[in-house]
């Protein structure tokens, strides 16, 4: 199968249907999980809240009269936080405010706009391994802030990590026009702008004083993180080791002699073509699959100049 067998190098090109099904795998199983964890919420709300803790939570203005066992083991609880329980640094990603729809809503609706996008720019796994340390990220922001004394103990939502999203979709594609508001056009650069002054206004105390259930300092990490991923650019999959790799005895070193010819690199000329062409598939197939899985951002220079050559190649050829 050739470059132009594919369904993303047909001329004509894969349906809107094909597209919305295929595209966003990652971002559509987020999404999942978000929802499934709302209703978990939702159906395991009490409302024998003590009124000391309801205390608590008016100070730092905050409002949950209808607390939920699977809300409080999983929320990001800085004071838990710092006796051991690290895992809600992750959890309290996936929960949202049951009092405000709107919370989950938008969260969401900005994941699926600018996350499908980004998901393609770096492929499902390296998207998927920086949207969960995206989340860790801003979540430690947040307990900075409370050590700082800048926000409250309690915090949830994806706000943080879907802020480093669109933050990072803003720095590949910063003329993007989106509706500020459903109403007003501009530049995705500027939206980003503005909400991280927002958000750093908001930290200082400068904003409305019946905010303060706005987590300001995770949203701020959370942009502080995409930025650091684009500008430096990251790969949190490099960081995990291969565990499939462990075990395995390392491959021996080839000894090269004089009298060995090396062989001859695959060319990518049309006169070429007829004899190599078996070769020259396999070669743009397997490098097309590294696309599909790891997306365009894992290709190395010489594969791209390839993979131009190659289509030019297959051009020519067609032509004759």
């Amino acid at each position: 199968m050739g470059i132009y067998d594919r369904d993303y190098y047909r001329k004509e090109g894969p349906s809107f249907l094909e597209t919305i099904a295929t595209q966003g795998k990652v971002c559509k199983w987020l999404i999942a999980i978000n929802v499934v964890a709302f209703i978990l919420q939702l159906i395991t709300r009490r409302h024998d809240v003590p009124v000391e803790f309801e205390g608590i939570l008016r100070q730092y203005g905050m409002s949950f009269p209808g607390r939920s066992p699977f809300t409080d083991a999983l929320e990001l609880d800085v004071p838990a936080v710092l006796h051991g329980q690290v895992w809600r640094l992750l959890t309290c990603a996936f929960l949202h405010s049951p009092e405000n729809v709107y919370h989950i809503l938008f969260n969401m609706l900005g994941l699926w706009w600018f996350g499908k996008d980004v998901e393609i720019i770096y492929g499902p796994r390296e998207f998927l391994a920086m949207y969960l340390t995206a989340a860790v990220a801003s979540s430690l922001a947040f307990v900075v802030g409370y050590l700082l004394n800048l926000n409250g103990p309690l915090a949830l939502g994806a706000s943080g990590a879907v802020t480093a999203v669109v933050l990072i979709c803003a720095c590949h594609d910063p003329s993007r026009t989106i509706l500020l508001f459903w109403l007003l056009p501009v530049p995705i650069w500027v939206f980003v702008a503005i909400f991280v002054f927002k958000d750093f206004v908001g930290l200082l105390g400068a904003g409305d004083p019946h905010m303060g259930k706005v987590a300001f300092s995770a949203h701020l990490g959370g942009a502080a993180f995409g930025f650091a991923y684009h500008h430096f650019q990251w790969r949190v999959t490099n960081w995990i080791p291969d565990w499939r790799s462990w075990g395995r005895p390392k491959p021996k070193l080839r000894i090269y002699r004089e009298e060995e010819e090396p062989p001859s690199p695959v060319g990518v000329t049309t006169s070429a073509l007829p004899i190599i062409d078996e070769q020259l598939d396999a070669k743009v197939n397997s490098l097309l699959d590294k696309i599909n899985k790891s997306g365009k951002e894992s290709l190395s220079d010489s594969e791209r100049e390839f993979l131009n050559k190659a289509s030019e190649a297959y051009k020519k050829k067609e032509r004759k």
